[in-house]
């Protein structure tokens, strides 16, 4: 599928996703690539876990955990497919700069690497990720505090040429843009528009409708969903997915789109079984391969 003109928004829909293939998975977990997921700390590992999670869900073969060391063996037993690495963490319990060379070691060889869920200090989370993308050669999820890398240095995926995906929700949105949150709720798609330009990458944002935009101008609009999706932890769940479809090989535009309607489907299913709210973010990743299945047949 191509993107079509650049002015014209492009609606999301079962149909023209299965037009717009996911490359097929391979049989053997080496061929359906290594995730890293990054974040976390003391008090909030349930970011890692349900991000670490979702990229398996969405068909991953290997994952990787970098996590504060202190709820690193935690994170081990609730997810025993995962190979988790504790990092150096401060008095309260959240990552510091020091452990930026064994992120940078553990992303070698990995598909897809997701940084930000569950970071806590937005000071901190930017000194390391300055230690830590300018040497990746690989696709980036940056998710959640993530972004403040990019707030004082837009062109910091630069490098990657495209390989970067950043999840900003619209307060996440208003402070890498610098503008009133009031401004990306009157337009949100041209504000996307405007971070993926800036930042030479693709960019997912939005509330009741999500909003995908490419650095070459194409734009994508996504109505599925309920408003129970808006949950802790949900972004973590999309983000995840995104990286696991990076890791079996889908560009990184596909991959945005292909998560962002199978985490909206998946909301849908869990409103009409549980309750148009109320039902929990770890709840979407047992539906995802479900609407992945489904959306691909």
């Amino acid at each position: 599928m191509n993107g079509g003109p650049s002015e014209k928004e492009i609606v999301l829909t079962s149909h023209r996703l299965r037009g717009w293939a996911l490359p097929a998975p391979g049989g053997g977990k080496e061929s359906r690539g290594r995730v890293l997921v990054v974040g976390g700390g003391r008090t909030t590992p349930g970011g890692v876990l349900l991000a670490a999670e979702a990229a398996l869900r969405a068909g991953a073969g290997k994952l990787q955990i970098a996590t504060a060391s202190s709820v690193a063996p935690g994170l081990a037993l609730r997810i025993p497919e995962s190979m988790t690495v504790g990092l150096p963490e401060d008095e309260e319990g959240e990552l510091t700069p020091a452990g930026a060379e064994t992120i940078c070691e553990l992303a070698e060889g990995c598909a897809a690497v997701v940084i930000g869920p569950g970071l806590g200090r937005v000071g901190v989370a930017g000194e390391l990720l300055r230690r830590v993308v300018p040497d990746l050669d690989c696709t980036l999820v940056l998710d959640a505090l993530g972004l403040a890398y990019l707030t004082s240095d837009p062109d910091g995926v630069a490098h990657l040429d495209g390989r970067c995906v950043l999840t900003p929700n619209p307060r996440e949105l208003s402070r890498t843009l610098d503008v009133p949150e009031s401004e990306v709720e009157a337009d949100t798609p041209r504000r996307v528009a405007d971070l993926a330009r800036r930042t030479r990458a693709v960019v997912v944002s939005g509330a009741a409708t999500s909003w995908i935009a490419s650095p070459d101008g194409r734009l994508w609009r996504d109505e599925s969903g309920t408003q129970g999706l808006g949950v802790s932890g949900s972004g973590d769940v999309k983000s995840g997915v995104i990286a696991g479809l990076l890791a079996r090989g889908a560009e990184p535009a596909q991959a945005a789109a292909w998560a962002t309607f199978a985490h909206g489907r998946a909301g849908e299913r869990l409103a009409v079984r549980v309750g148009p709210t109320g039902f929990l973010a770890r709840e979407l990743l047992s539906e995802v391969p479900r609407v992945m299945a489904e959306l691909s047949s």
